[in-house]
């Protein structure tokens, strides 16, 4: 007996597909918003995201990488790599640090989407070296200097605000007058005792030596 072949059920992979394709569809358009905005923070044009390669292009010139690195992203594994950095780079531009562009590697649609239309601003492009020359290396997160501007060679010296006039003197009060303390007498006075008279010695007569036979 030969084995008949299950068949092909067209309708049931279709179901099957179609979640998948609106999936990827709306996640598809959502991080074309988020690029628009993102490529528009970064003054380049919006427009820019629907156009194939060319907002590659872009984004590797907000971040300061050269545009012949275009043609690395056409070559397996390398892509991989260089994809890695450039998100590192995107990061640094808006003033995030590691932690976020981790974000932008694994999950690149709700990362820029978070610096699109977040209060994130546009650094610069970070990874140009006459950049990183101009301010030092990447700047800290969350400084975001003007790019474009010449360097500002200080702040005008601050002068002085006039002087206050003094205070009015502090009221003079009237001194209080207390009443004297009344003087209470010593409760331990020493008692005076009268001095007392003791009668004179009387003084021993002198005894006379005996007289001798020469005195006689």
């Amino acid at each position: 007996m030969e084995q008949q072949q299950p068949e092909f059920d067209a309708d049931l992979f279709l179901a099957a597909m179609i979640p998948g394709l609106v999936f990827g569809l709306v996640v598809a358009v959502f991080t074309v918003i988020a690029m628009w905005r993102l490529f528009t923070k970064a003054g380049r044009p919006g427009w820019a995201a629907i156009v194939p390669f060319y907002g590659t292009y872009v984004l590797l010139k907000i971040v300061g990488r050269p545009g012949w690195w275009l043609i690395l992203f056409f070559i397996p594994i390398v892509n991989i790599v260089f994809l890695i950095l450039v998100m590192i780079d995107l990061a640094k531009a808006f003033g995030k640090d590691g932690g976020f562009a981790v974000l932008l590697i694994f999950l690149p649609y709700v990362g820029m989407a978070i610096l699109g239309f977040g209060s994130a601003t546009y650094v610069g492009p970070v990874a140009d070296p006459a950049f990183a020359a101009r301010y030092g290396g990447y700047p800290p997160p969350g400084y975001a200097p003007q790019y474009g501007y010449p360097q500002q060679p200080g702040y005008p010296p601050q002068y002085g605000y006039p002087q206050q006039t003094g205070y009015p003197p502090p009221q003079q009060y009237p001194p209080q007058q207390y009443p004297p303390q009344q003087q209470y007498p010593p409760q331990y006075a020493p008692q005076q005792y009268p001095p007392q008279q003791y009668p004179p010695q009387q003084q021993p007569p002198q005894q006379q030596p005996p007289e001798g036979p020469e005195q006689r």
